[in-house]
């Protein structure tokens, strides 16, 4: 007889099934949406104005034969999470949350619309929609749910502390997430990219050697999945680079322009 463990795996292992990617729009997000496809998985693109997706939607569709959807979803509209998903005719095998908002530091400093935004669309949001989803994979006792956080919210630094606040409130919802979830089966993943070259990260003077590309982020996030992976550096070096500068001393730190 087959262990409930063995039949989870099996169901993710299955093809045709759907996965939802929100955010959708975003680099890393295509990058993941292509690995997925390329692997014969369906696609949900989720994200707001959704009609911008119709053309790569259609280009994946044609390349690889997979069945892609393009759906309109509001992050910030937390009362049309639920109707989302109760909407979806197919529940998904796994969801990926690539949401994200860099925002402008010195703004949120002294604008708290700003600083809302940038929590809200970087935790809030996610958590609101998440919730809903890990209501009906537990029920399911099957399935995965994949948070793209950031090293950001590794430890706070003057140049990004409210992003990475609210990246570190990510994680950590994400790890009492996985802890939750556990007995049923379901597996969650903790994404923590460094650098990226992206659209976000466009005229910043980003080292060549500690950034990664959305291929490179898509390619661990399937890794990750497929191995039951938890928490995930991307690229590798980035769980170094932060183990060093998480022992840091704070006194030390404090005086730090890193």
């Amino acid at each position: 007889m087959k262990s409930s463990t063995q039949y989870n795996q099996n169901a993710l292992e299955s093809k045709n099934s759907y996965i939802l990617i929100i955010g959708a729009k975003s680099d890393i997000a295509k990058a993941v949406a292509r690995k997925y496809a390329e692997e014969g998985f369906n696609l949900y693109l989720a994200a707001r104005n959704a009609s911008a997706l119709d053309e790569f939607a259609s280009d994946i569709k044609i390349r690889l034969g997979c069945k892609v959807a393009c759906l309109e979803l509001d992050i910030l509209d937390y009362t049309s999470h639920q109707i989302f998903y109760d909407n979806l005719k197919e529940k998904p095998l796994g969801v990926i949350s690539a949401v994200g908002y860099l925002g402008d530091q010195e703004k949120a400093e002294n604008d708290f619309a700003e600083t809302s935004k940038q929590i809200a669309t970087n935790f809030t949001g996610i958590v609101s929609f998440f919730n809903i989803i890990a209501a009906d994979f537990e029920e399911r006792k099957s399935g995965f749910i994949c948070g793209i956080s950031s090293v950001a919210g590794d430890r706070g630094r003057k140049s990004n502390f409210i992003y990475g606040a609210a990246k570190a409130a990510l994680s950590t919802y994400l790890s009492g997430l996985r802890n939750r979830l556990y007995e049923s089966g379901v597996h969650v993943i903790t994404v923590k990219p460094g650098f990226v070259a992206t659209k976000m990260t466009e005229g910043l003077d980003l080292p060549k050697k500690l950034t990664g590309t959305p291929q490179q982020v898509a390619n661990d996030i399937y890794k990750a999945q497929k191995n039951k992976k938890n928490v995930v550096y991307t690229i590798w070096i980035w769980r170094w680079i932060m183990l060093a500068i998480r022992y840091i001393p704070e006194w030390q730190f404090k005086k730090m322009s890193i």
